[in-house]
């Protein structure tokens, strides 16, 4: 089909390719829905380029997709190390770099990710490779997908939030208009009148139902291929179906083998257009137009053409076990299901596909009724393990239930024990703190009835824990050090290390600066034996044990080391809780913007769990009662709906705290005290000085407080001993803007209240400067600054800092209830930053804001 109206699109292609060249590489995407005609405006710009190379890749429409389709296809194309590479069955950090090394080779290159909407995990981790490290290169690599399918959840949606804005360019493919549509029925000698309306102006569609040769025209793309498919004869007909249940290419060899076809059939298909050539292979030219082909035959069919494929491939040396796996699942073949599938995952799961490597167990534990019950039990295992890697605790949280119950009908008691430890971990990952103490008893109980061995040290381990996250000094303390003595004993650097982690993490929140060495020394082992998840976690435990005693700088220097490995190894889970701590950090230090950034990115990731999301509707709900933002009770609510089931000390005794705060600044005295004492009575008898100050401290701002605890950090005490000097020098010190503020602004005489006004107007702290001002007014203070908001100042229309998210997400063309999704808000919220922006640029419709936030960006940002 002719090319319409795709002239602009082709010259931003030209340009992007162009400043990749000049300037470093980028990444295009190229969205729009199936069939708006993304691969046929990619292959028409390959034709136009004469000095570029052009590497195409294609991810599979299998089943499940088979781990970096569009790179095996890439390297066959290029040879050399990148191909041996991928047959080698290296592992993904030797792939990756491979594949770096071969797109940095040469001047100018086109590399093409087509259909990304169906990229397996580690595709997708290829790209954020790639996108990281792409303005090292000469090149342009353009991503296909289906905007339509990519929503807001979608793995890939969150992979494009993280490529670098610098390097990254979008395009949107439009439908046809009607003239364009009227032009292509005109070329092939048939009406158009209702043409346009039935197709949508999508070109697949248009080109199918001019090519159906219907009196009428077809209602759906299905009638029109089905239509086409009658005009086949017979020889014909049998290539198309079996080429229709083979996603993507069919080779020469699979296709004489299968069906033996004469030269007459396939020209059959080709000369209608059913299917097209493909470097000596067939495909059809639509994945819309196979399937809706292979949907119209019967099950007993399709069956029986996946058996005769998988006969042939399962023959030949080299085929990839994913491949295998999805025509033995469409041949409903259950011995050849479990012959490859598990392969399949394993192969999936040593390249970083874990999804992927889930979605075959899980296929194969369809077929596994012959299998004995350790091996299924054993199925079940690997399927929970692939599951909790990608965040999907509910399934893995099943998987290992089904475990447990066949290693319990088979008296295997280590595994049952082992077992029960696992599920306890999966338990408190979801909040379910009752559920998951339950399973830590049962774990040390059944394993402690055996040999000592790695599994009772790690059940000791997880007990510690879980009683950790109570703070619970002894019972925490006595828990680790017995997992030490074990974790030695057997010789596991892996458990020794995740007990020293939970150890060195008690002591600092007693107050113990011992426990610095015990984090180390577990950061230490754990790079040592490569042992990814304990390094992240001791990043994540040296954060936050720096942010918790607030020394921002040690601090700062972990979670830069922390997330630089988890971005490196695709540690997403833990990145999400460094993440949450840096957003902590960055408010406590009053880059309040920046904290609500961080936040923002993590409670957006469809991976967060309770554990994770709690801390983060924390800080995000604090950062908005204190610059008087609408909405702050919303993540402070879910935060406590989440926080309320664990009963942990460090989920409710800061939620209590923020709380506190807000009812103080609304003057609520009574809600200070009603938000505290429940928090403070738990807190009371732990070692931990910061929280325990921290409530005392509004104990005592709300007059409630009796008798000094002793072991309460500085600020708090100085403050409550009445040197409320000492506690400003000291916040001052720390590099608490915020609270330092407070201080000379509730207990300080004029010239510490002005001084305490303009840093809290600095800071953007709108109830609290507003409540200074009233104070100082009543108390007869002259001149007392008006003070603005800061974040309008610097907008030449006046806009807040949200209204300009508002608009910037307006113009990526979101809904208010999707804007309200993405910043955490309400409709009504946004409903009225879209009417106050509306109004300060002075516009009558959201499309006139958003042609003037394009045409002014510098003025509107």
């Amino acid at each position: 089909m002719q090319l319409l109206e795709r002239e602009r699109c082709l010259a931003d292609l030209a340009e992007w390719l162009g400043a990749a060249v000049e300037r470093g590489g980028c990444i295009a995407l190229v969205g729009g829905e199936a069939g708006i005609g993304k691969t046929a405006l990619l292959q028409e710009f390959s034709k136009q380029q004469r000095t570029a190379r052009v590497l195409w890749g294609a991810c599979d429409a299998l089943f499940t997709p088979r781990p970096l389709a569009p790179l095996h296809d890439i390297a066959r194309q290029t040879q050399g190390a990148l191909l041996a590479a991928v047959n080698s069955g290296a592992n993904r950090d030797a792939i990756f770099t491979a594949a770096l090394d071969e797109l940095e080779r040469g001047a100018r290159a086109l590399v093409v990710f087509e259909d990304m909407h169906w990229a397996d995990e580690a595709t997708l981790d290829l790209l954020k490779y790639l996108g990281r490290r792409i303005h090292r290169t000469r090149i342009m690599l353009a991503i296909t997908y289906r905007d339509d399918e990519v929503g807001p959840r979608h793995p890939l949606r969150f992979v494009i939030g993280d490529l670098p804005r610098a390097s990254t360019r979008r395009m949107a493919l439009s439908p046809l208009s009607e003239p364009a549509v009227a032009q292509l029925a005109r070329q092939a000698g048939r009406p158009s009148k209702g043409l346009h309306g039935i197709t949508g102006g999508n070109p697949l569609f248009v080109t199918e139902v001019l090519a159906a040769a219907a009196d009428t025209v077809p209602v759906t793309v299905r009638d029109a291929v089905l239509a086409r498919a009658v005009r086949l004869s017979p020889a014909a007909r049998e290539i198309a179906e079996l080429v229709c249940v083979i996603p993507g290419k069919t080779e020469v060899w699979l296709l004489e083998q299968a069906a033996r076809p004469d030269e007459a059939g396939i020209e059959g298909c080709l000369s209608i257009g059913m299917v097209r050539d493909e470097d000596g292979a067939l495909a059809f030219r639509h994945e819309l137009a196979r399937r809706a082909l292979e949907d119209s035959l019967s099950q007993a069919r399709v069956q029986s053409l996946h058996a005769r494929v998988l006969s042939i491939l399962a023959q030949r040396h080299g085929v990839p076990p994913a491949r295998l796996a999805h025509h033995a699942d469409g041949a409903r073949n259950a011995q050849d299901v479990l012959r490859f599938a598990p392969v399949a995952a394993s192969q999936a799961a040593s390249v970083g596909a874990h999804r992927e490597a889930a979605s075959h167990y899980q296929v194969a534990l369809q077929y596994a009724q012959s299998l004995s019950p350790d091996e299924r039990a054993r199925l079940q295992e690997q399927l929970s393990y692939e599951c909790y890697l990608t965040g999907q605790h509910e399934r893995a949280i099943e998987a290992r239930r089904s475990a447990l119950a066949i290693w319990r009908a088979l008296g295997a008691r280590m595994k049952e024990g082992d077992t029960l430890r696992w599920l306890s971990r999966l338990s408190w990952y979801l909040g379910r703190r009752a559920e998951a103490n339950q399973y830590a008893v049962e774990a040390v109980t059944a394993l402690e009835l055996l040999p000592p061995g790695p599994e009772l040290a790690m059940a000791y381990s997880n007990r510690a824990d879980l009683d950790l996250e109570s703070h619970e000094a002894d019972s925490t303390i006595d828990w680790a050090q017995r997992a030490i003595t074990l974790a030695q004993a057997c010789a596991r650097d892996e458990i020794l290390g995740h007990a020293l982690n939970t150890l060195g993490t008690m002591r600092l929140i007693g107050g113990d600066t011992s426990g610095w060495a015990d984090l180390e020394r577990s950061l230490q082992l754990a790079l040592a034996g490569g042992f990814q998840e304990e390094v992240a976690r001791a990043y994540t435990s040296l954060t936050a044990m720096a942010v918790s005693r607030r020394q921002y700088d040690q601090a700062s220097r972990h979670v830069s080391a922390g997330l630089a490995y988890c971005e490196e190894n695709d540690l997403d889970f833990l990145r999400l809780y460094l993440l949450a701590y840096r957003a902590r950090m960055r408010f406590e230090q009053g880059d309040w913007q920046g904290a609500s950034e961080d936040a923002e990115a993590v409670l957006r990731h469809p991976r967060t769990t309770p554990i994770t999301r709690i801390p983060t509707l924390r800080t995000l709900g604090h950062v908005r009662i204190r610059r008087g933002d609408p909405d702050a009770s919303a993540p402070l609510e879910e935060a406590r709906s989440l926080a309320g089931p664990i009963r942990e000390l460090q989920r409710i005794g800061t939620l209590a705290a923020i709380c506190a705060e807000a009812a103080w600044l609304a003057g609520d005295r009574e809600g200070v005290l009603r938000e505290v004492q429940p928090a403070y009575e738990l807190a009371r008898p732990q070692r931990d000085p910061r929280m325990k100050g921290e409530l005392a401290g509004w104990l005592w701002r709300g007059g409630a407080l009796g008798q000094q605890p002793a072991d309460i950090a500085e600020p708090y005490a100085l403050e409550i001993s009445g040197d409320w000097r000492g506690a400003a020098r000291t916040w001052k010190a720390l590099g608490c803007p915020y609270e330092h503020a407070c201080m000379l602004a509730w207990y300080g005489a004029e010239p510490e209240q002005r001084e305490a006004l303009a840093i809290l107007d600095q800071l953007g702290a709108a109830p609290a400067a507003r409540m200074l001002r009233k104070q100082m007014r009543t108390q007869g203070v002259r001149g007392v600054p008006r003070g603005s908001q800061i974040s309008t100042r610097s907008n030449p229309y006046g806009l807040t800092r949200r209204e300009a998210q508002v608009l910037a997400l307006l113009s990526e063309g979101l809904r208010n209830s999707a804007i309200a999704k993405r910043l955490f808000l309400s409709t009504k919220t946004v409903e009225h930053h879209v009417s106050a922006i509306l109004t300060k640029l002075g516009v009558p419709s959201r499309a006139k804001a958003v042609a003037m936030a394009r045409k002014q960006p510098d003025k509107t940002a």
